[in-house]
């Protein structure tokens, strides 16, 4: 809506050619680059940013969006779970940064949204691995925000409360417990939409029922 192109990836080819579609009806100025890659895998995640370096365009923003959530306790959740969601929670997001960051550095402009969670700071019985590795994903993001700044590069730090998307799909929950992921999305652009002068470090959105 803003006038951007869009680069993007997804486990699933159907959900890429949706989102083409979507885009050319309701954005017919803007196009969408999109290949097949599960960003949880590092070779994937090289040939996402091999593709994306391919375009020889600037990156003007970032979302490092990968994830899911499979609620467990740590001392029974199955072995494994912390690995899995380290992959896709945090390596996802690391790995990827790392591959197209230079394309900010040059420019000396540029904006990373690291999609963390509420989780990220605060622990439940439940959350387990997945509450680990976004409480990572918060300590990655002020890293980054610390080595970033002198390069006029901003780091914002989202954490959203429970917000309707195909992850809480099977629950029993009513509509009105959820944010709309539309909020989400608005509250990034006013975000980036700030000057230069000034960054929104972090952001933290709950559903107006509470958690």
């Amino acid at each position: 809506a803003q006038g951007f192109d869009v680069a993007t990836c997804s486990r699933k080819k159907e959900e890429l050619e949706k989102l083409k579609t979507t885009m050319k009806h309701d954005y017919p100025g803007s196009n969408v680059y999109a290949i097949s890659a599960d960003l949880s895998d590092k070779v994937q995640v090289n040939s996402f940013c091999v593709f994306v370096r391919g375009l020889n365009r600037s990156v003007d923003v970032l979302v490092n969006n990968a994830g899911y959530f499979v609620p467990g306790e740590i001392t029974s959740e199955p072995d494994g779970t912390l690995e899995s969601m380290i992959n896709a929670n945090l390596y996802s997001a690391y790995h990827t940064t790392r591959g197209l960051i230079l394309l900010m550095k040059e420019r000396k402009a540029g904006h990373i949204f690291n999609i963390c969670s509420i989780a990220s700071f605060t622990a439940y019985s439940n959350g387990g691995s997945y509450a680990v590795s976004k409480f990572a994903m918060l300590g990655f993001s002020k890293c980054l925000r610390a080595e970033l700044k002198g390069f006029g590069i901003r780091v914002t730090a989202v954490m959203p409360g429970a917000t309707k998307t195909e992850s809480w799909d099977g629950t029993d929950e009513p509509e009105e417990r959820f944010m709309k992921p539309e909020d989400v999305a608005e509250t990034i652009y006013a975000a980036y939409a700030l000057s230069g002068r000034t960054v929104m470090e972090e952001v933290i959105l709950r559903p107006q029922l509470g958690d």
